[in-house]
């Protein structure tokens, strides 16, 4: 099993504390769900049959190579987005096609729940990270392990991803590199006791949940205690008792 680090940064970031509910308020360094996702915009393994991920990427450590600066954003955001079935839906019935109305008012659809709406977003700005973590396998596998280590290190030394990583929001682009063994770390003197932090929104025990929520894999918050020691937070594994798991 190898372990692997990636130096990622950015201008902007939001990892959105759920307490906070409609407005976006960040914690103030990179959750390891967001982490994660940034692995997997790099490489994923997939059984060719199921087309269901035959790995998922574990966070081992968050190091935070700059100060933690806040920047507060009015953001324009819509408040509902086409769902892949109703273009299926509309595709065998164009009769059926109902506009998806980004700029409507409550003057026209009569209802507050369509359209765009303005809230306050509490970003960071100018982030640098560093992150590492290792591939768990549903089925361990030597073979495969080769497979997915000698392939994300590849990609990742030359900058290939499948999609752009982005810093907890979409329109926050991440920009990564594959950092080489032997380099070491400056992490900023920074500690705070974040307390309650999101690991993750879905059961990673399970194959496929967290890609496929839309054939019935339903979320599974979970959460563990945060704390950032001398710019580095180190993640309990997944199934370990120090993180909560809800029901999903």
């Amino acid at each position: 099993m190898r372990s692997f680090s990636l130096e990622v940064w950015g201008e902007l970031a939001c990892f959105t504390r759920p307490e906070f509910k409609v407005e976006r308020f960040s914690y103030p360094v990179i959750t390891p769900s967001a982490a994660r996702g940034i692995f997997d915009a790099i490489y994923l393994d997939f059984d060719p049959q199921s087309k269901r991920p035959l790995m998922y990427w574990q966070i081992e450590r968050i190091e935070v190579l700059k100060p933690v600066r806040y920047i507060a954003l009015m953001r324009n955001e819509v408040k509902e987005k086409v769902s892949l079935k109703s273009i299926q839906r509309w595709m065998r019935d164009p009769s059926t096609f109902e506009p998806l109305l980004a700029d409507a008012t409550r003057e026209e659809t009569g209802q507050d729940t369509k359209g765009r709406t303005q809230r306050q977003t509490m970003a960071l700005r100018d982030v640098r990270y560093r992150l590492t973590a290792h591939a768990v396998l549903y089925r361990e596998d030597h073979a495969l392990r080769q497979k997915i280590e000698h392939s994300f290190e590849r990609r990742a030394r030359a900058g290939q991803c499948i999609y752009q990583p982005y810093l907890g929001c979409r329109e926050f682009t991440g920009y990564f590199r594959l950092v080489e063994p032997g380099e070491e770390a400056r992490p900023v003197p920074y500690s705070e006791k974040i307390g309650w932090m999101l690991y993750d929104v879905f059961d990673l025990s399970k194959p496929g949940a967290p890609l496929r929520p839309d054939k019935g894999e339903k979320p599974c918050v979970s959460l563990f205690q945060a704390e950032v020691v001398e710019g580095v937070l180190e993640v309990p594994p997944y199934g370990s008792e120090q993180v909560k798991k809800g029901v999903g």
